[in-house]
């Protein structure tokens, strides 16, 4: 498991920490492999431990009554995942799945919880992280809720745009069927606003790769959603 030291030292849950409690958390730590569409967790399941991605993506997910997918997250190699029952003591709150063929450390929540007991500082980075998500998901539930799918659209290139440290040119990792379950929406309408707005000078697209032409033009179409006749489309 001193492969993954690196990876595990850089990730926001153990981000800080000194060498020797890295090594006692990969002690800790099972090597799991999964097959493209593969299930990781369902909701409903025992929180039974959280999970370090090393490679591929998973995304996390419900499904209605009806079984129309939402996606919440989509989390690539160095991010961690399923980290809230290993606090909470209660069932996973949704499904995790491999979308392309990936591999993961698992940390077991009984023995995370007796390392912490020995490492108080571990819980700091921990509450972090649950900050961070809960940020996210009230961003995600704002947008899904007030915003038309223009501003959505608009609000998660922005978004992607600062995580990739400013550069105008974002390369999508995820097809765009995934990236509409994402925002809310269908493919169909999805691509009917990426060709809107790049007719209109906002963005170029082609393929996965979407270049951002008019960063404030963006910004004021995730903020308001009525960037000229946009907002028409939901």
């Amino acid at each position: 498991m001193l492969q993954y030291h690196d990876l595990v030292s850089k990730t926001i849950l153990f981000e800080g920490l000194p060498d020797h409690h890295i090594r006692d958390f990969l002690k800790i730590a099972r090597e799991k492999e999964f097959s493209k569409n593969e299930m990781i967790f369902s909701e409903g399941e025992d929180g039974n431990g959280l999970y370090i991605n090393v490679e591929g993506l998973v995304k996390i997910y419900k499904l209605s009554s009806e079984g129309k997918e939402q996606i919440f997250h989509i989390f690539g190699p160095g991010e961690p995942f399923g980290e809230v029952p290993v606090f909470s003591g209660q069932t996973f709150p949704a499904n995790a799945e491999a979308i392309t063929k990936s591999r993961a450390l698992f940390f077991p929540r009984r023995e995370i919880i007796s390392l912490i007991e020995n490492n108080p500082s571990l819980a700091l980075n921990m509450l972090a992280v649950l900050s961070l998500r809960l940020r996210r998901f009230t961003v995600q539930i704002e947008n899904l809720s007030l915003k038309e799918v223009p501003g959505r659209l608009a609000a998660h290139l922005i978004m992607l745009y600062i995580e990739q440290r400013k550069k105008n040119t974002i390369n999508l990792n995820i097809s765009k069927s995934q990236l509409a379950s994402l925002l809310g929406t269908i493919p169909e309408t999805l691509s009917r606003i990426l060709a809107k707005m790049a007719g209109q000078g906002l963005i170029d697209v082609q393929g996965r790769h979407i270049t951002l032409l008019n960063i404030d033009g963006l910004e004021l179409l995730a903020q308001t959603g009525r960037l000229s006749d946009l907002d028409t489309v939901s």
